[in-house]
């Protein structure tokens, strides 16, 4: 809402696929400070245009600041409190018009089945902030959800926000952002535009993408959360008039027509024989539909440019807890403790020193975290990033990847999975304390934690073992390269620290242990019976 830009000519809209009351309400909240906030990042020429960051750098200094802070921190308690009770109590309804809003939710409206929501927060024709400048609209859209329809997850959301806004503004230029980020440069609409309005780019130009930054981390992770695209000028045939890239929107958002006709085309049952998910917009089939979208588009002639400004032109979150990042990636196997399982009873599985076929394991070994290291130290990162980034690979390949071939498994021969997670988009202030000083979150007694913590018992078991055998003189020249890498998983695993060291909320939960302990013992003896 606060780029650079002519407010006439942007409109927000935001998908909620749950369609929850409070992220409503939290909206109409954000409205009522963006009045005040717009101003006083236009007229003091601000870079930081999300409050949150600008109030924690510490530049806050202009003497505006400090009411603008007061009611930035007002209407956060508001929220807070609204969601700490649930729901939206009739203290926190300001007028008639939010009153008509929230009773949409009645007692049959769930996540999982609820009809379509189309809240109009802001018309850009009519409302203004404390200065008298018009505001960008502002649209709340929860699309239909049906237990009896599929929804395509994130691609079907995108689709229906593309319909919805096609037939009440249809602007030619779509800017798509998750809600973990942020916008961190004011002027990036003026740098697609650079590249829009070029004559030797623009006519086989389907999308600009923006690297993927993090605060404080100058690693470029990926190109999916923000990118800007184009309707294409050779599109597919749409089904209603209104859809179509050449349609003028010449009435305002509210007009009789136009909101019932948004609400047909957000309905589950819209795409129902139509194009959509195949040959027009966003792909289906696949839950990284950015990827599969882009290559499609890719096949199909379109090209793509990468923008990647000084100034990072989107920031945002990342999963701080392990829950989140382990229900993230479930997308392979992974055997990782067969070598440690065979070193307490003495049989190798890898070539003796002496043997040419040892240096190419040990090539292999150190050229895959040498290259890595390197392209870390090149992209401005620290050694404990990179070292952390290689605990979190250890982490997954122990439990996520084997989780995702066993759902796949599950999947193929006919019987239901837990399916997608959409992860964890709130950020707990201890936790990202904790998160901030390099310490694992180990708080929440799930079940993806049992494997990586039965394997770090394991490994430990492992390399104490053979250490004793190395004393003791009874090892072979076979072994050592599985105690070298004992050890080394032994150095990646935070997890000792979290079972018996740490005192606060992130430390392992002592049933994990338990659970884990015994899993070990039993995977141990069942080895050692079939290696004998």
């Amino acid at each position: 809402m606060a780029y650079d830009y002519p407010t006439e000519k942007i409109s927000i809209y935001v998908s909620d696929d749950e369609g929850s009351a409070l992220t409503l309400f939290a909206f109409m909240e954000a409205t009522k400070f963006a009045s005040y906030w717009l101003p006083f990042t236009r007229e003091n020429n601000i870079m930081d245009r999300n409050p949150d960051v600008y109030f924690a750098s510490g530049h806050s200094c202009i003497s505006e600041a400090k009411n603008i802070k007061e009611i930035y921190e007002n209407m956060k308690v508001r929220v807070e409190n609204v969601v700490n009770r649930g729901e939206v109590s009739e203290i926190y309804i300001s007028n008639d018009e939010e009153r008509e809003a929230f009773n949409k939710w009645t007692g049959g409206f769930t996540p999982q089945d609820h009809p379509t929501v189309i809240q109009v927060l802001l018309d850009s024709s009519k409302d203004k902030d404390i200065t008298a400048h018009f505001l960008p609209n502002l649209i709340f859209v929860p699309r239909q959800k049906s237990k009896t329809s599929p929804h395509h997850f994130k691609a079907g959301a995108l689709n229906v926000l593309l319909r919805v806004s096609t037939v009440m503004t249809n602007a030619p230029i779509i800017l798509t952002q998750d809600c973990d980020m942020y916008s961190n440069d004011p002027q990036t609409p003026l740098r697609v535009l650079c590249y829009l309005c070029d004559p030797a780019i623009e006519p086989n130009l389907g999308f600009i993408q923006f690297p993927q930054r993090f605060p404080g981390d100058h690693i470029i992770v990926g190109l999916e959360p923000s990118s800007v695209g184009e309707h294409p000028s050779a599109p597919v045939k749409t089904e209603i008039l209104e859809l179509s890239p050449d349609h003028v929107v010449n009435k305002p958002i509210k007009y009789l027509d136009i909101l019932p006709l948004a609400h047909h085309v957000a309905s589950c049952n819209y795409e129902n024989q139509t194009k959509w998910g195949s040959k027009m917009r966003f792909g289906y089939g696949s839950l990284v539909e950015d990827f599969y979208t882009g290559y499609r588009l890719q096949c199909d002639g379109w090209r793509s440019i990468c923008c990647n400004p000084e100034r990072a032109a989107f920031l945002g979150n990342i999963p701080i807890n392990l829950v989140d990042v382990l229900g993230q990636c479930n997308v392979g196997p992974d055997h990782l403790c067969l070598p440690q399982l065979a070193l307490p009873n003495g049989v190798s599985v890898f070539p003796e020193i002496s043997e040419p076929w040892f240096f190419l394991y040990l090539l292999l070994l150190l050229g895959a975290y040498g290259q890595d290291f390197l392209e870390y130290v090149l992209e401005g990162a620290t050694f404990r990033k990179w070292w952390n980034a290689q605990r979190m690979w250890m982490i997954r390949k122990l439990w996520s990847f084997s989780l995702g071939a066993a759902e796949y498994f599950l999947k193929s021969i006919g019987l239901s999975t837990y399916g997608f997670i959409v992860i964890n988009k709130a950020v707990d202030d201890e936790q990202n304390k904790r998160y901030c000083q390099g310490m694992f979150e180990f708080g929440v007694p799930s079940p993806l934690f049992v494997p990586p913590t039965m394997a770090a018992i394991i490994n430990l078991f492992s390399f104490i073992w053979g250490t004793i055998l190395v004393i003791s003189g009874s090892t072979e020249k076979g072994l050592l390269l599985q105690m070298l890498l004992a050890g080394c998983v032994v150095n990646c695993f935070p997890i000792y620290e979290a079972m018996a060291l740490r005192s606060d909320k992130g430390k392992m939960p002592a049933k994990i242990t338990i659970i884990a302990t015994f899993l070990a013992g039993a995977l141990y003896t069942a080895t050692s019976i079939i290696l004998k």
